[in-house]
């Protein structure tokens, strides 16, 4: 049917029997690799945790528990290499059956053979841009609570909103704008001291703050003590900050750009520029939403030129081996890109964009040197 389609038309509408045979093919090897590369995502970050969890002594049920609510993450991770690995193994497989030779004599070129697989695959972009927004935030948090106060063991003493930290301390509320968990720093901090009957007795401010090793030093801050007269006495703080939580308590509650929507995200953002506070990762993060749903086209385009390029090609083990191969150049140039837009080297557009501008640029080029 589809070669006497193919025989009357040079020229094929989209929507013909071709692109559907297409697609079809196209999705069944997509939703397959889709689940394994899950769960092999899946089993890989089990093995990460698993010291953790046997120390925790935490129930099965908590990690069945932890582990179903990392899927929504764990998956968008790898919509674009599911993609990758089905665009390779179909059209490879229609290659080494000689059904690309068949469907190109009747005058079809490359470019219009994979056009159903590119809208495909900007479909799949758009849907990975609203699965990342409605589903992962939320699962995510969900996660990370499950970790904290199952996992770790850790009583939900803190409410973390886009616009900061707080934790209840020894005696005290403390506040902090932001958390640089790579620097060890503390910025934009405020404790409040209470007495037992949580009366309000003093106030420290400090801009910055970071951790030696010990204890966190102060770069410049004010304490403020309220006497029982009801005078207020102010002094300057140059020294340690009498906090007892250490970087490792921060990191437990500090959210992560995973467990903020793109918008959430964008707010934080405009809420820390406001505060005088450096967000130069959170703009890094904030593009690298918007950058890594375009994978999945770019990653098709790119494939084309490979599943085609042999006529007896096509074999899982090929296409297993690329997309690997792939994915791993991808991910190291994503890693190296976006560690020199948080270190300032890069401005956050171009730490983001770049490996998809350099995946674009290398799918031009096979695509064009094949026609």
């Amino acid at each position: 049917m589809i070669l006497r389609e193919l025989s009357r038309v040079g020229s094929l509408p989209l929507g013909s029997i071709l692109d559907r045979y297409l697609i079809r093919g196209f999705l069944r090897i997509y939703v397959i690799s889709l689940l394994c590369t899950a769960v092999l995502y899946l089993i890989v970050d089990f093995f990460d945790r698993i010291d953790v969890i046997l120390k925790s002594g935490t129930t099965v049920w908590t990690c069945i528990r932890y582990f179903l609510t990392k899927i929504p993450l764990l998956v968008s991770r790898v919509f674009g290499f599911a993609a990758l690995f089905s665009t390779l193994f179909s059209l490879g497989l229609l290659s080494r059956n000689q059904e690309i030779t068949a469907i190109r004599s009747s005058g079809l070129s490359i470019r219009r053979i994979s056009l159903p697989l590119i809208l495909l695959s900007l479909l799949t972009c758009l849907f990975t841009f609203f699965w990342n927004e409605a589903l992962v935030p939320m699962f995510t948090r969900k996660s990370q609570v499950i970790y904290r106060t199952e996992i770790r063991k850790k009583q939900p003493q803190s409410l973390i909103g886009t616009k900061g930290i707080w934790l209840r301390g020894d005696g005290s509320f403390i506040r902090v704008d932001y958390f640089d968990a790579k620097r060890n720093i503390l910025e934009g901090v405020s404790i409040y001291l209470v007495n037992r009957d949580f009366q309000l007795t003093g106030l420290i401010d400090v801009s910055q703050a970071q951790w030696n090793g010990q204890s966190w030093e102060a770069k410049k801050g004010t304490h403020w003590l309220f006497n029982p007269n009801g005078q207020l006495s102010r002094r300057e703080i140059t020294n340690h900050l009498p906090l007892s939580e250490t970087p490792e308590d921060f990191r437990l509650y500090a959210r992560s750009a995973e467990e903020l929507s793109f918008f959430d995200l964008r707010k934080q953002i405009i809420d820390l520029k406001a505060k005088g506070i450096d967000a130069t990762e959170s703009e890094v993060d904030l593009h690298v939403k918007l950058a890594l749903p375009f994978m999945s086209p770019l990653l098709v385009f790119l494939a084309v030129p490979f599943a085609l390029r042999s006529s007896r090609g096509g074999g899982m083990a090929l296409a297993f081996g690329l997309t690997l191969t792939i994915s791993f150049g991808y991910w190291m140039l994503m890693a190296l890109s976006v560690s020199l837009g948080h270190s300032g080297a890069l401005p956050p557009g171009i730490a983001a964009w770049l490996p998809n501008l350099t995946l674009g640029l290398v799918g031009l080029f096979f695509n064009f040197s094949e026609e």
